[in-house]
Order: structure tokens, then C-alpha cells, then sequence
């Protein structure tokens, strides 16, 4: 049975394709058109999807579509009613809706195929879409379930029970009230007006002082029932919350903050412009509620379904921060948090629920690899290579792991491309900038010569996972690098390079069995000096992470990047430094 799962006409569009209860392959549409955060329809996924299991879109049984415009339509009703200015935007926004839902006419379109289509199609609310991608890609038979985020079909939170095949809601938070709202609107304040800033201010919150707590306690308040927003901080923003997706598919964010905001604060920082005291300490603020929130909604959940387990998803579910903290500010015991947790991961959520919710199929595959996007052979890479001329090397695996782990030993910088491109916002491995963790400069020299990024956004550790709790604070994994702890203290000097102001790291734990080959590197670079762990950043500068061959070279070669490994081949820009093994001022000493 073959299954596509789509997010379209919504930020982060995507496909991903289930076969008999698997999911084959996921991605994002921006990682295919090079435009982030894509909110089109995701007509190139979709080939992708189809070319990766062979099969052409007369063999798909059904197609999953993860919003549904028909939820929750009577609360949408009684809002448009209070608020008679919105009853036009009601409308408008409802016709497109029901213009997109014609999926046969727009995978015809974009397939080039007669839409006389023998699949049968399924749309799903937008939050139980999210649960289904944590719930039935964790490990569990029985979980508690939750979602959040800006919004989606009117609904900004869900809180669920999940058993078996079974999804049961239990609460909603609806529309205007949004703790993705309150975020996004506080990060527009302080600068941050683009789709996706929010994990900036989440990287600048620990460099902020609790000055401004009172004050944002009066914008959201925690209820018994959970929470609710002052609205009068807030523009107007009606069922989208805010949020516009243009023609081309541009995501492009509504002012959210009022007047009252810059009467409380002062006046908005403008994009670009220097980052004060100020702007920290909101960020700090903003953080501090955010969480004390979360947590007040995970117990309220805990003590409805009071097991260990907790499925997590919802673009809020990128909050690291937060999630590292679950166990410690909660009864729950183990998380699984879906690697695409954003809306590229309504896809799959979508097609799961298909399978087996709908269709009452049974529970059999875990999702424990992240990495279901593209991969190419050595002779398209080598083809490319020689294309544009870069020198390079041809290596046996083991010769390749030695070679880089020196280069990263010595200093160097590396773009590493292996295997599958990763499936979701973060880069696990196989499309990764890779760099020595315990240099005190490199996070400068990172900033400078690749990534230039905000002076105050910390880099990733890569740890091997039996050194986890050597050097952390916590040994709950996090593979798909959704969670933050503290750095032990005998290790922060070790890590300096990816040592947080608050001594803490957004690590991503590495187990052979879901990524050998970055396990064997990280295994190389410990055996030279004594360290478990490597620095991990996108492959990428400013733009979406590199998906094929020819992106990654281009971004070695317009970059101040030192080294290339991609697939078996390595291309080093300083040719002596293979031998050599050093660059000046750098060392490798075991430690």
C-alpha cells in the first residue's frame, strides 16, 4: 500500500511517501527549490518522493493532506462573528482554501498526467497531523500526545491520548490565544521579522536578565485551564495568525505587536541594527514564560494520561531549550520529538494517520533515522568534481574518516555530504559543516569565514552516544538534536567552541546503528584526541542546507571552507595540509 503525505499552501511545504506502514522518503520542498521555508505546493517533493520508490502517481493508493479547512469551523464561525472586520478575510481565505483542496488537479499539474487519479484523499487537522508524526514514528504503544505552535486549522495547542492506532484529543487551545504567537511577536519586536527567527531568540535569551518578567506576565497569563494572551499587546491577525503565503509561495509574517508594546518597551529594534541590554533581557523574559507555560500544560497532560511517555511535535517543539528541561520540570520520563517537528512534518504525520488510523493498519516501524531525503552515487559526485575542476582525492572509507578527522584535529574546517540528506531542520550528520569542538577561536572562525551568523548563536556538539553522560548533564538521548543540557564543568573547557553562554549545548547523540559512517569520523577524531565529540553546523550560508552534489561544492568554493569530503572524494583547498595534519596554532593533544 503506497500512501504520499503533503504540506502545501502552508509554510515549509513537503511530501513524504509511506509504503505498507514505512516511510521511504520526506522532504522539504525549499530543500529542492532553494527557497526557504517554501509555501507552495510541493510539486518537486512530490516527483522525489515518487522516483525514490520507482512508482508513478497512478500507484499511490491514497494521498494525506495535513490541514483540513472544514475543522473547527464553528469556532472560526463565533470569532469572524466578534469580530466583524474579519468576516471578509474569513471568506477570501476560506475560498482559497477550497480552491487548493482539489489534489487530483494540482498533482495532475504538476505531474504532467491526466487528474482521472484512482487514489483516495484524506485531509487531517493540522495538530493531530503533528501528534500522528511523533506518536506513530516513537517507539511506544501508548503516549501522551502534544502539539504546538502559531496555529493551524484554528487551533494553536493539542493535548491527546495516544493508544494503539488511536489518537484522542483531549484539549485545544484555539485561536487568538498562541504561545507561537506571543514568540513570534516578541522576536518582531527585538528585530527578528522573518519566518523562522525564533531559535535566534532562543540563542539570545541566556544573555538577558529577568528585568522584564513582570511585564511579560501581564501579556500571557496562566490559567487552571492553561493560558491566555492579552490581546491588546497584539495586532489584529486574524485565522491565519498572521501569517501570509504570497503567490510564489513566500512566507511573509504581518506586524504582530501593537502600539502598546512599544509603550511598555520603547521603540522596536530595526532589523540589523545593534542588539541592546534591552532586547536580551525581553528575550530572556520571553523564554522564562514560555517555559513556565509549557511545563504547566505538560502536568495538566501528565495527570489526564499519566504514563512516562510523551510524543512532542509542532514548530514550537523546536524549542530545545524547553525540551531539555521536560524531565526535570515534569513527570514524564521519555520523549520522542519528531526530527521534522515543524509543518514539514504534517506530511508524514498525515500519511500515518492514513495508514493507521484510517485503515487500521498495524504498528510496526519505528522512526529512528532522520536521514529520508535525496543521496547520489560517487560517479554523479565524482562527474561534478570534475565538472568544475576542484583537485581531489578518491579514499577507502577508512583512509577517508582518518584524513578528515586530522584535517578537523588540525583546525581545519569541513564540509562533510554523506548518504541521505537529513529530514528536517537540522543537519545530523550527512549534510554538515564539521569543525574542532575545544578550539576557544572556532566559533569565530566560523562566523566569519562561512556561517555570519549572530555573534550570540551557539554551534552543535555531536557526541558518541556512550560518552553522553561523561559529559552532560542528562543521558536521555537526542539524536535528532531537539534537546539542550548542561555541559559538565570538568568538560566546558574541552568544548569551549560549543560551550553556550549558559554552559549548555544543543547536542545531537550519534549511535552506530543509525549513522555509521559519522559514527566511525566521530570515532577517528576521538581516537586523535581523546574527544567524543565534533562541532556540527549546516551545510549551508544563509540559504537552505545543501541537498545535491553540485550546492555543496558551491558552497565550498565560495566559502573560506579548508576541506571538502564528499562521498569517497577529498578536496582540500591548503593541498599540503593532508600530509601535514597541522595548521598554525592549532594542536591535537589528547585530552
Amino acid at each position: 500500500m503506497l500512501i504520499l503525505g503533503l504540506n502545501m499552501f502552508h509554510a515549509d511545504a513537503s511530501a513524504a511517501i509511506v509504503l505498507d506502514g514505512e516511510v521511504k522518503f520526506a522532504v522539504a520542498e525549499e530543500r529542492l527549490n532553494r527557497r526557504k521555508h517554501f509555501g507552495g505546493f510541493p510539486a518537486l517533493s512530490v516527483r522525489a518522493c515518487l522516483d525514490a520508490v520507482g512508482a508513478r502517481i497512478s500507484d499511490v493508493d491514497h494521498v494525506a493532506v495535513g490541514q483540513d479547512s472544514d475543522a473547527n469551523l464553528t469556532r472560526k464561525v463565533q470569532y469572524a462573528l466578534v469580530n466583524p472586520g474579519k468576516i471578509l478575510n474569513f471568506i477570501r481565505l476560506r475560498q482559497r482554501k477550497e480552491a487548493m483542496r482539489d489534489v487530483r488537479s494540482l498533482l495532475a499539474k504538476a505531474l504532467d498526467v491526466d487528474s482521472r487519479l484512482r487514489f483516495h484523499e484524506h485531509h487531517l487537522e493540522h495538530h493531530i497531523a503533528h501528534i500522528a508524526s511523533a506518536y506513530y514514528c516513537s517507539p511506544w504503544d501508548k503516549a501522551a500526545g502534544f502539539s504546538y505552535d502559531g496555529s493551524g486549522d484554528f487551533v494553536s495547542t493539542m493535548m491527546a491520548r495516544c493508544e494503539g492506532n488511536d489518537i484522542e484529543v483531549l484539549d485545544c487551545v484555539f485561536l487568538p490565544h498562541s504561545l507561537g504567537s506571543l514568540y513570534t511577536m516578541i522576536c518582531e519586536f527585538i528585530g527578528y521579522t522573518q519566518y523562522g527567527d525564533e531559535g535566534k531568540v532562543m540563542g539570545l535569551a541566556p544573555y538577558g536578565s529577568d528585568r522584564f518578567c513582570d511585564e511579560i506576565a501581564k501579556i500571557v497569563k496562566l490559567q487552571d485551564s492553561g493560558f491566555r494572551l492579552d490581546l491588546g499587546y497584539f495586532k489584529p491577525l486574524g485565522s491565519n495568525q498572521g501569517m501570509q503565503i504570497l503567490p510564489d509561495g513566500t512566507v511573509r509574517l504581518a506586524r504582530h505587536f501593537s502600539e502598546r508594546m512599544e509603550k511598555l518597551f520603547g521603540d522596536p529594534r530595526c532589523p540589523h541594527s545593534e542588539i541592546k541590554q534591552r532586547d536580551m533581557d525581553l528575550a530572556f523574559a520571553l523564554q522564562r514564560h514560555f517555559e513556565e507555560i509549557f511545563f504547566r500544560l505538560l502536568n495538566q497532560l501528565h495527570a489526564r494520561v499519566p504514563i512516562d511517555d510523551l510524543a512532542l511535535a509542532g514548530g514550537c517543539a523546536l524549542n530545545s531549550v524547553a525540551n531539555g528541561k521536560i524531565f526535570d520540570r515534569t513527570p514524564f520520563q521519555r520523549t520522542y520529538v519528531q526530527p521534522a517537528a515543524g509543518d514539514e512534518g504534517l506530511a508524514i504525520g498525515a500519511a500515518l494517520h492514513t495508514y493507521h488510523s484510517v485503515l487500521r493498519q498495524p504498528r510496526r516501524n519505528e522512526l529512528r533515522k532522520s536521514y529520508l531525503g535525496p543521496e547520489f552515487s560517487d560517479s554523479r559526485i565524482e562527474s561534478v568534481l570534475q565538472s568544475v575542476g576542484i583537485e581531489y582525492r578518491k579514499l577507502d572509507r577508512d583512509a577517508l574518516f582518518d584524513a578528515v578527522a586530522e584535517q578537523i584535529a588540525a583546525g581545519n574546517v569541513v564540509g562533510w555530504f554523506q548518504g541521505r540528506m537529513e529530514w528536517g531542520p537540522r543537519a545530523l550528520g550527512n549534510r554538515s559543516i564539521l569543525a574542532h569542538p575545544g578550539l576557544p577561536d572556532m566559533k569565530d572562525i566560523l562566523n566569519a569565514r562561512i556561517k555570519h551568523r549572530e555573534w550570540f548563536r551557539p554551534f552543535a556538539p555531536s557526541i558518541l552516544a556512550e560518552y553522553q553522560h561523561e559529559y552532560f548533564e542528562h543521558d536521555h538521548p537526542s539524536p535528532f538534536m531537539l534537546h539542550v543540557y548542561k555541559i559538565r564543568p570538568e568538560k566546558r573547557r574541552v568544548l569551549c567552541a560549543v560551550n553556550h553562554v549558559d554552559d549548555t549545548g544543543r547536542l545531537q547523540t550519534v549511535a552506530r546503528d543509525e549513522n555509521p559512517i559519522y559514527y566511525d569520523l566521530i570515532s577517528a577524531f576521538h581516537r586523535k584526541t581523546g574527544i567524543p565529540v565534533v562541532l556540527n553546523t549546516s551545510f549551508n550560508e544563509n540559504e537552505p542546507i545543501v541537498c545535491t552534489p553540485e550546492e555543496a561544492i558551491d558552497c565550498f568554493q565560495r566559502t573560506r571552507m579548508d576541506v571538502l569530503a564528499i562521498g569517497s572524494f577529498l578536496a582540500v583547498k591548503n593541498p599540503s595540509g593532508i600530509e601535514e595534519g597541522t595548521v598554525a596554532g592549532a594542536s591535537h593533544k589528547k585530552v
